[in-house]
């Protein structure tokens, strides 16, 4: 990045070059594997590769937003995974069943010649399409499969693969609650044997038209739950999955101890940590999260939220609105303003509520 920065103006013409001749540098990649929260191989490209890349897709993005569906989540604006979430939690209150489909692999499954053939159909401009294809052939997971995890050519591209199918389901089967974040299907009904006839149809399509090997699809009643991007979907509240309340126990104590050997400092410990707290915060796993914080120290120390102040012994902390970060007389805090009964509870009585510290 920096060497990009020095010599800013050049690397920006060579970029301009290679777009004017439709022949880019692509595929310099460094590869490396993630574990959480499963094993992927991610590509990550050199820096002027990923500056031509969003240089690319800022100008294609209205012609892929075109072609999408209302529901379809993921690389839109306003569209992400908490939009996905409560589209869902609307469709289970209106609905008595769901079928949820998965594409086994799918970033490393997609067929490279389906592909261009789409994005061929999509744009007409030659030296972009060849452009495309360089990207495109830059990786292969097998011969003619697979996008590399970690491009933003390739978020866009897989988006619009299944955007196909997203007509097709659509316009052919006319199915009217059906929602897809990537790769994740859910289509719901009013009874069991409207929503296995769809996911039937809709599964043989996929496999036979773009050649997607499916997943074994999850058939179920709402009333049991959705489990949809790392919660469970209930007609009117969103669980935990079980594997989402498992990393977030993990992760909070592995923090914790990072911050307490001096591994980390506050800051990147807010910082990490607060993500975390935004996924559970989507749920209605308030309990969960509140055992899982005062599990963090043996010691508990209570604060009292006054009118946005905080106390803690002699100190007196000014807050902000949610999470805060409190520091002084030897203890230092990160708190969150949990939703407890202020009443119900010896010294908290009658003020705002009970702050409780993560460390």
């Amino acid at each position: 990045v920096a060497n990009f920065r020095e010599s800013l103006q050049e690397e920006l013409f060579t970029l301009q070059q290679q777009l004017l001749s439709g022949n880019v540098q692509i595929g310099n990649y460094h590869y490396f594997t993630i574990y959480d929260p499963k094993e992927r191989l991610i590509c990550a490209s050199s820096f002027p590769e990923r500056v031509l890349q969003h240089a690319i897709m800022n100008i294609c993005h209205p012609v892929f937003e075109k072609y999408q569906i209302y529901d379809s989540y993921a690389c839109r604006v306003s569209k992400g995974t908490y939009a996905a979430l409560e589209k869902a939690k609307q469709l289970a209150r209106q609905n008595t069943y769901f079928a949820k489909l998965d594409v086994r692999k799918y970033f490393e499954t997609i067929d490279h010649n389906l592909l261009k053939l789409q994005l061929s159909h999509l744009f007409k401009d030659k030296k972009l399409l060849q452009i495309f294809i360089q990207i495109i052939d830059s990786y292969a997971n097998a011969p003619q499969k697979g996008l590399p995890i970690g491009n933003l050519s390739s978020q866009y591209f897989a988006n619009h693969f299944l955007g196909k199918a997203d007509h097709y389901i659509k316009e052919q089967l006319q199915v009217k609650a059906y929602l897809r974040y990537m790769d994740d299907m859910v289509i719901f009904g009013a009874s069991l044997e409207e929503v296995k006839f769809l996911a039937q149809q809709y599964c043989s399509y996929l496999t036979r038209n773009l050649k997607c090997e499916m997943k074994p699809h999850v058939i179920n009643s709402l009333a049991h739950g959705l489990p949809f991007l790392g919660y469970v979907v209930y007609p009117h509240r969103i669980g935990l999955a079980k594997r989402s309340r498992k990393r977030f126990r993990r992760k909070s104590r592995q923090l914790y101890h990072h911050l307490s050997t001096q591994k980390i400092d506050q800051a990147e410990f807010q910082r990490k940590m607060l993500p975390l707290l935004a996924f559970v915060e989507k749920s209605d796993a308030h309990v969960f999260q509140k055992k899982v914080i005062l599990g963090l120290e043996d010691r508990t120390v209570c604060c009292v939220a006054v009118a946005g102040t905080i106390m803690l012994t002699t100190a007196v902390w000014r807050t902000v609105t949610g999470t805060i970060l409190i520091t002084g007389t030897g203890i230092t805090a990160f708190a969150l303003l949990l939703r407890c009964p202020s009443s119900n509870n010896g010294p908290g009585k009658g003020h705002a509520g009970w702050l409780y510290p993560y460390i």
